[in-house]
């Protein structure tokens, strides 16, 4: 990797707090009722909204794969933004839709919002296999009892099949989209929070036609830092009992094609507008005194450090497509995201369409 990306003093600093911040979120995530995104602080109405609906959209390999688009308000098919969901996204509907009133918002800015459904601990990426331990094929487990250690073994997405997202994203929704909708499949926008925001930038710099606008929310931004894949390793056990190298094997081409840090040129040579966020890590007044604010307090500061860490290697490109936001308060939480969207919507809605 160094002969590969090259060193700087910055660089080697930030890999210094890195390993101490791997240090502190494994710790975390391996703590009892360990959690990988707090909740805590959303201000909107939960779940379902009527104002949205569902898109079916077929994927080879994945078969149906439900969609939820909320319309621009003026009735545009122009304007288009998708809104990726984090490591635990569920399948009945994404977490921008039960935790916050982001997609509302988006769509009194009359941009249309796409909001795919599912993939937990997918990292919304184009996987070598179906997710399996030892070589013993899924369904042989318990499921659902709320450990992904015990769940490891359980049937379900990316274990009965193989996860490829990235290309349903960038092709069989794309295309659906335009198809029946009439849905303009260029210079969209995209964003994610968390595993999220690390693939909306990896959309974006592999699909520029598609994607002329990235955002990410505490995004892991350098994922070949030392220590981070087994950070991810840990983290994907505990979110559903998901095994990193089904996903993409150490330090091999398709793990480096997830990593912005090794694609960030990409970006720059792209000239795709960007909005790279991270908080502090410090609670603020709506985030209560309990487990779930300290495992997202570690779980930020390892996003700040991996942000930081992209961000000196922007600098160090000359990239000047790039947005920052470094807010004072806030830890891996919903409110923390629906608050960052809000700033980022003058940004977004001035490079689509």
């Amino acid at each position: 990797m160094r002969s590969i990306r090259g060193r700087s003093n910055s660089q080697d600093t930030a890999d210094g707090w890195l390993r101490r911040a791997v240090l502190v979120v494994a710790l975390a995530l391996l703590a009892p009722l360990g959690i990988a995104v707090a909740g805590g602080g959303a201000t909107a109405a939960a779940a379902f909204n009527p104002a949205a609906f569902d898109f079916w959209v077929d994927s080879p390999s994945m078969g149906p794969i439900k969609t939820r688009v909320m319309r621009a308000a003026d009735g545009n098919t122009n304007r288009v933004v998708y809104a990726l969901d984090g490591m635990r996204a569920r399948e009945d509907l994404s977490g921008w839709e039960i935790e916050t009133s982001v997609a509302e918002t988006l769509a009194s800015w009359n941009i249309n919002v796409v909001m795919p459904v599912g993939g937990q601990s997918s990292w919304y990426a184009d996987w070598n296999a179906p997710s399996s331990f030892f070589g013993i094929p899924p369904g042989t487990g318990s499921a659902n009892t709320g450990s992904g250690a015990t769940d490891a073994l359980s049937g379900g997405p990316g274990k009965s099949y193989r996860y490829t997202w990235e290309s349903f994203l960038s092709q069989d929704l794309r295309w659906a989209l335009r198809d029946r909708l009439g849905f303009n499949p260029n210079r969209n926008g995209v964003f994610g929070l968390s595993t999220g925001g690390s693939a909306a930038l990896t959309l974006a710099a592999y699909h520029p036609d598609q994607f002329s606008f990235a955002g990410s929310f505490s995004g892991y931004l350098n994922n070949s830092a030392p220590g981070m894949r087994e950070a991810i390793r840990v983290g994907m056990i505990e979110a559903g009992g998901y095994n990193v190298d089904s996903m993409a094997p150490p330090w091999g081409p398709q793990w480096l094609h997830m990593d912005p840090f090794v694609f960030a040129p990409n970006l720059v040579n792209n000239n795709t507008r960007v909005y790279i966020a991270a908080a502090s890590g410090r609670p603020g007044a709506t985030d209560g005194p309990n487990f779930g604010t300290v495992n997202g307090m570690a779980l930020e500061a390892l996003a700040l450090v991996n942000t930081r860490a992209f961000q000196v290697r922007m600098s160090s490109l000359g990239a000047t497509n790039v947005a920052y936001s470094f807010p004072d308060f806030g830890i891996h939480a919903w409110n923390t995201w629906q608050d960052e969207a809000n700033r980022m919507l003058p940004d977004l809605s001035a490079s689509i369409g």
